[in-house]
């Protein structure tokens, strides 16, 4: 049985704790790619790692393994979703500052929204209109799309390709969380985890094994940069999976926002990525307006 739920600013102080060690994982992330890792390799790593945690996991508290072959597939299908999300988001992330990335890949909260309402859910409410515009305006002044002298295609050459991999990554996230609440919401959270986790690692050590990208890491910061990758995503997945019922999530969540905000004062001592003054700005912007939207009332 679940202990005692946490008072809120327990619960909002933990979260933000586990927000951030989402996020240094993407710190740990970019320290490796700068040292030779590729993303493929990467990905499969981490994968394996949440994979094991969540199996060992569904050993331990005896849950069913038995779905129906539809479900199974279903679960299959959101994985390679996933796979694609954690691949163009590990892209981002060895392209532009760690931060940015972040930062363009949490638009997916109003991916989800219009993916919904495109499928036929109802229209999204008066605060959920106004949030989305105000974060783009605030991704624009984040991502300083216009660039010095106002040199946007110079700006853009610099950063699109890594934009673009974190918006495909949103897209990807935002689509698989809607598949997830159509098909898979009855399934034990732990097991449809392990299912999707799975698949991803699948997907990358065949994909790698076809391109021969997989190779261990060649230097000490590599090592360093893959092992503490791991470990912050294992430790912050691993927390949130145990603590999640005395969290009281539904109405603490929005905390879990917090992890761009903490890459971005993360990243400057640790791998030199500065920001200006109207980048942060911009981030907070960004942070707020996909607050708004999650606590909007549906």
């Amino acid at each position: 049985m679940p202990g005692k739920p946490f008072p809120r600013w327990l619960s909002i102080a933990i979260l933000l704790v586990i927000a951030t060690t989402f996020g240094s994982n993407h710190i740990a992330a970019r320290i490796a790619f700068d040292h030779g890792v590729n993303v493929t390799t990467a990905v499969a790593a981490r994968s394996i790692g949440a994979a094991l945690f969540v199996g060992v996991l569904l050993l331990a508290s005896r849950v069913p393994l038995t779905l129906a072959a539809a479900t199974r597939w279903r679960a299959i299908a959101v994985g390679v979703l996933i796979a694609v999300q954690s691949y163009c988001l590990y892209s981002a992330v060895a392209r532009i500052p760690v931060a940015l990335a972040l930062l363009a890949f949490n638009t997916f909260p109003m991916m989800f929204t219009l993916i919904s309402w495109a499928a036929g859910s109802e229209r999204p409410g008066r605060r959920a209109l106004i949030a989305m515009p105000v974060a783009l305006c605030g991704l624009t002044l984040a991502l300083d799309v216009f660039g010095a002298h106002g040199d946007i295609a110079g700006r853009w050459l610099e950063i699109g390709t890594g934009v673009g991999y974190a918006l495909g990554a949103a897209v990807s996230f935002a689509t698989a969380l809607y598949f997830t609440s159509r098909w898979l919401k009855d399934v034990d959270g732990r097991l449809r985890t392990f299912l999707t986790m799975s698949t991803v690692a699948v997907l990358m050590l065949a994909a790698g094994a076809l391109a021969g990208d997989l190779a261990l890491p060649a230097n000490p910061g590599a090592w360093l940069g893959l092992g503490l990758l791991m470990l912050f995503y294992g430790t912050a997945f691993t927390a949130l999976f145990v603590l999640l019922p005395r969290l009281d999530a539904l109405n603490n969540s929005a905390a879990l926002n917090f992890e761009p905000i903490a890459v971005l004062f993360l990243a400057w001592p640790i791998l030199g990525q500065s920001v200006a003054p109207q980048q942060i700005a911009g981030a907070l912007i960004v942070v707020g307006a996909v607050v708004a939207l999650g606590t909007a009332k549906r």
